[in-house]
């Protein structure tokens, strides 16, 4: 499903696009995961966190993410389902990438010496 959802990954100059694709699991199985926010994020990551905004059972998703927003449409087709993305780029530029901080690491800590033995103390001197 990954390969079908990632054309819709790629809105970063187009205002709208459309992808659709027939594959080849049954419209339940896709519905389970397309009406997961968490699941879909991780088809549509590159457009932010996605958050739904409207489901229509088994048919349609409503989306909003950082840098899109659209619908995902399933219908039974024939040995498969088809589904068809619809997303539009949001106004907002996209964030720009963190600045990046060298990463110190400390240096190891000089090994503590050896310990010495202790002594017993001396024995008193005997009484002559």
């Amino acid at each position: 499903m990954q390969e079908s959802l990632g054309a819709a990954a790629n809105l970063t100059s187009m205002a709208e696009q459309e992808a659709r694709r027939t594959l080849m699991k049954s419209a339940p199985e896709l519905w389970a995961e397309l009406s997961d926010a968490e699941a879909l994020t991780r088809h549509l990551g590159e457009l932010g966190q996605i958050r739904i905004t409207r489901l229509e059972p088994e048919t349609t998703v409503a989306w909003e993410g950082d840098r899109a927003s659209g619908t995902v449409e399933i219908e039974p087709a024939g040995w498969g389902t088809t589904v068809t993305v619809r997303a539009e780029a949001s106004d907002a530029p996209p964030e720009p990438p963190a600045e990046r901080r060298p990463v110190l690491v400390p240096e190891p800590e000089a090994p503590l010496p050896e310990p010495t033995p202790l002594r017993p103390p001396p024995a008193p001197p005997a009484p002559a």
